[in-house]
């Protein structure tokens, strides 16, 4: 059984059973899943344990990748363009849709401060961090770190993507073979932190169970209710962000929409299947050249590139899930906030990289950056259940982007250069 369908009945039967706990004489099941929630805690911890070393890793790798100084002047440039201007656009309208529909408001306040005790062990810090969303100014004075270490162990994951953007552009402009020690070193970083997620995620099912049983047993069903209206919100969001894509196939490909999904739908059902953009690499380059007629040498600068930097995806899901959270311990987003969510959004989804759970962990960004830093681990909780489905259908459209960016610049490199023509994989 793969792992998705497991993940699915563990929430299913964790919010049966938190239901059942509801009916009078169920006294027991409830004690039973409240008991049984510090091993839904132990998953969450796991994750949060590859934060730092995920977010370095990755993101230097990507940035030193860039090369000599004409790739970063032509592909490197038009790339980081394309990915920058989708991920903010993605981050609008993720938080665009929550804002409207606005779920998770008139959440029970004894459910939301009984959560947050939960976690905390003082409820009453929930006002306080209400009162303290940090302005524009504050969040630009903070990016750049004094100590980057020290930024690392108080787990400021945004001053620490700055500093890892800054020092990773340093490094491509370094000779080759002084940089690739540093490459390889941060490389292995990162695949080791691949390797713990995928040990981590193996434990999901059970963590789901826990977490959403006990929360369901002590709160009750409407927390459900709120849930249901959020996983709602961030697929409209996803699904119109998944239009402005076409747009830009249309656009900026130039290729027709049906025809590109048509060469594309290969790569986009193993995206889909594995919530894995890392995966999916090798088939993604396959019908990039071979289906999309993007010149194999921008396939295999863009692509590798895009399951870190394009996750367009992720913003959607970060948007809605910073007002959806925001929402839940009643803070109010002014327009101060909601500028801070997306450039938050932004940031932290170019820090991810594309394998299942990734941007549940870089989400800590974009809640620490509106004042949630007290209530971050109890609002990760609140929807890890959900996240792993949504997470196929983020990774879906992370892939579609990624494909979309490698034909425009192929297109783009090809009226540069005429004899750029498509490689086919052999």
């Amino acid at each position: 059984m793969k792992l998705p369908t497991k993940i699915l009945i563990g929430l299913l039967a964790g919010a049966l059973c938190g239901a059942m706990s509801q009916v009078p004489g169920f006294d027991w099941l409830a004690h039973g899943l409240v008991s049984l929630e510090p091993l839904g805690t132990l998953f969450i911890n796991l994750i949060l344990m590859v934060v730092v070393p995920l977010v370095v890793g990755s993101l230097f790798v990507a940035m030193a990748s860039l090369g000599d100084g004409r790739t970063l002047a032509t592909l490197g440039g038009r790339t980081l363009m394309y990915f920058l201007t989708t991920t903010m656009i993605g981050a609008v309208i993720g938080m665009s849709v929550a804002l409207i529909v606005r779920p998770g408001e008139g959440l029970d306040p004894a459910i939301r401060d009984g959560l947050a005790a939960q976690f905390e062990g003082n409820a009453s810090r929930a006002a306080a961090v209400a009162n303290s969303t940090p302005g524009v100014t504050q969040l630009l004075l903070s990016m750049i770190p004094q100590n980057p270490f020290g930024a690392a162990a108080r787990m400021e994951l945004l001053p620490l993507v700055i500093c890892t953007v800054i020092f990773g552009a340093a490094a491509s402009q370094i000779p080759e073979e002084r940089r690739q020690g540093m490459v390889r070193f941060f490389s292995g970083l990162n695949d080791t932190c691949m390797v713990i997620i995928g040990w981590v995620m193996k434990l999901a099912p059970y963590a789901v169970f826990t977490l959403i049983g006990a929360t369901v047993a002590k709160f009750g069903v409407e927390l459900l209710r709120h849930l249901i209206v959020y996983c709602l919100v961030v697929v409209a969001g996803l699904s119109l962000h998944m239009m402005v894509l076409s747009v830009a196939i249309r656009v900026l490909a130039r290729m027709k929409v049906i025809d590109f999904f048509r060469g594309a739908a290969k790569a986009l059902l193993v995206a889909f299947s594995t919530s894995s953009s890392s995966a999916t690499l090798p088939v993604s380059i396959e019908v990039a050249t071979k289906n999309l007629g993007v010149p194999a040498e921008v396939a295999a600068f863009v692509l590798p590139l895009g399951t870190t930097l394009n996750l367009n995806g992720a913003a959607v899901y970060k948007g809605a899930t910073a007002v959806f959270i925001a929402l839940v311990y009643g803070i109010t987003l002014g327009p101060s906030a909601c500028l801070t969510i997306v450039l938050a959004s932004t940031l932290a989804a170019i820090t991810g990289v594309g394998v299942p759970g990734s941007s549940l962990v870089t989400t800590l960004v974009v809640l620490n950056a509106i004042g949630l830093g007290p209530h971050a681990v109890s609002g990760i909780a609140l929807v890890l259940g959900v996240d792993r489905l949504l997470d196929m259908l983020r990774t879906t459209v992370n892939l579609t982007s990624s494909l979309t960016c490698a034909a425009y610049v192929g297109r783009c490199e090809r009226k540069a250069r005429p004899d750029a023509g498509a490689i086919p994989v052999r």
